[in-house]
């Protein structure tokens, strides 16, 4: 099996809705986000997937919530923008445009910090 992963930065604000304490109050983050592929077989030329085929990918998701105050967009407005549900919206959306290329190739998680120290991390259920 094989792997790589991608790493991109990003900057945002929210406020956790029913957090007891200053995370409450609207704030922001320099994000870095990291994606990681799988897949059992390379490509013709010896590539799981392209890393600028990834990156653009993560860049056309990161460029909805960049510089945006989350709890306005979809679907943070109805979920709480925590690390953890970011990072899972991160995956859903990076698994649609990466479905289907390569053949058998799947994005296995997507690891979100909020600081150089406290990060999250959304893989599914097997």
């Amino acid at each position: 099996m094989f792997q790589v992963s991608v790493e991109e930065t990003f900057s945002a604000g929210h406020a956790l809705r029913g957090y007891q304490g200053k995370c409450e109050n609207p704030h922001g983050h320099n994000y870095r986000v990291r994606v990681t592929v799988e897949g059992p077989q390379l490509d013709s030329i010896g590539l799981l997937v392209d890393f600028v085929q990834v990156k653009q990918i993560i860049r056309e998701v990161m460029g909805r919530l960049d510089h945006r105050f989350m709890n306005d967009l979809e679907p943070f407005q109805s979920v709480n923008p925590s690390a953890e549900n970011v990072a899972k919206y991160f995956y859903e959306e990076i698994s649609k445009q990466l479905k289907g290329m390569p053949p058998g190739a799947k994005v296995t998680d997507v690891v979100l910090w909020e600081t150089d120290t406290s990060r999250a991390q959304y893989r599914p259920e097997s």
